[in-house]
């Protein structure tokens, strides 16, 4: 039976590769639904070739110039972030593909599990935010919550079939990004050109931003915890820069399981759309033959501090992790703009986290609220500097 996704973030990184996964499995998914932010010219280009029943743009500026430039396609036009929400609701759909960058995810992803739709999960803000939160509504509503991103699904392809009390550590990789071999001094003069030049992801500017500053694996720690149910202790990340073992999973007798395979996001996405089966592909392969060394390091919290701040945002809990999120995504902003410069972003962070009000046992509103509050304190440390 032909699967119908519905697309949050179609016109990004995640969203486009997922779409090549439609058009060369015409036999098993159909499009339902495309959403995106406000990159009209991308999301009309794809609703002219996936003709799906409804097309949203969070923008509402937008709206009139959609409609008006898919009036030839029998479709319904939404805009705002309630239609989002909304979208995910509708019956027809199987899978939502949660492909939106950051907190902007957390609210339909919420209406998606409560739909009991499937989510395959590439926005990890949605549990670094609200992990508590969403894995309750996800038992409640017996969703299942398949990971995209390449680490995760590694993790995922690793555990299948295994007892999960039985996993000792997982072994989360991390490329190290543009900047693994740099010092501090030269770290302090870099731009974001120098970091969105990764050198094996091809991935959205915001992820990009987050993956050189180490605060993307940050964020994978704190998702590895909600997805798979270990604490934090048992998470290790291991800096591997040929990105070849997308990570492993330790078990109480010792014996380590890896997920290998060249970095190409497409290979996880349709993990997770067919699951538990495997499809076919042309993806390019792994070349062992070729590779002449696989490497494996120890991150540097010193050069690379939000690391250190994700398990912190951990350990401390309740609404922290949301803190630290809302006052990254001001920062990675405020870098790709150039009013912040690189190591600036963890000081940021950091007095952000230090200054936020601490909640222990937040509700979705008092994340709301965490998220604007801790935002204004983030702008206000950035524009003083």
């Amino acid at each position: 039976m032909v699967k119908q996704l519905c697309i949050l973030g179609s016109t990004g990184s995640i969203g486009t590769q997922t779409l090549d996964i439609v058009r060369a499995n015409p036999d098993r998914y159909s499009v339902y639904a495309l959403c995106a932010h406000k990159s009209i010219d991308k999301l009309v280009e794809q609703a002219l070739e996936f003709k799906p029943e409804v097309v949203c743009i969070a923008d509402e500026s937008l709206y009139e110039r959609l409609k008006e430039r898919v009036s030839a396609l029998d479709c319904k036009v939404w805009a705002g972030s309630d239609a989002i929400a909304q979208v995910v609701t509708m019956p027809s759909i199987d899978i939502v593909v949660a492909a939106m960058v950051g907190y902007a995810g957390l609210h339909p992803t919420i209406e998606a599990i409560k739909a009991g739709k499937t989510i395959a999960l590439a926005n990890k803000e949605t549990l670094v935010v609200a992990g508590e939160i969403i894995c309750e509504l996800a038992q409640q509503y017996h969703t299942p919550i398949l990971p995209v991103d390449s680490e995760h699904s590694a993790i995922f392809q690793s555990i299948v079939g295994e007892d999960r009390s039985e996993i000792e550590k997982i072994l989360l990789t991390a490329s190290g990004g543009p900047f693994r071999t740099f010092t501090l001094d030269r770290m302090r003069t870099v731009t974001a050109a120098d970091a969105l030049k990764h050198p094996n992801w091809d991935m959205g500017a915001k992820i990009t931003i987050d993956s050189a500053s180490m605060m993307n694996k940050g964020f994978e720690v704190i998702e590895a915890k909600w997805l798979f149910g270990v604490p934090v202790e048992k998470i290790q990340v291991l800096v591997h820069p040929q990105s070849i073992v997308h990570s492993a999973v330790q078990f109480t007798d010792g014996a380590i399981k890896a997920q290998l395979g060249a970095p190409d996001m497409r290979l996880p996405i349709q993990y997770a759309l067919s699951f538990p089966e495997r499809l076919k592909s042309d993806f390019p392969r792994a070349d062992l033959f070729a590779l002449k060394d696989l490497t494996f390091e120890e991150p540097d919290l010193h050069r690379f501090p939000n690391l250190g701040l994700a398990y912190e945002a951990m350990h401390r809990g309740g609404n922290i992790p949301c803190v630290l999120n809302a006052a990254n995504e001001v920062v990675n902003l405020a870098f790709r703009e150039g009013r912040c410069g690189f190591l600036q972003m963890s000081d940021i962070i950091a007095d952000t986290m230090a200054k936020a009000h601490f909640i222990a046992k937040p509700t979705y509103e008092d994340y709301v609220a965490t998220d604007l509050a801790a935002r204004q304190i983030a702008e206000e440390m950035v524009n003083s500097k």
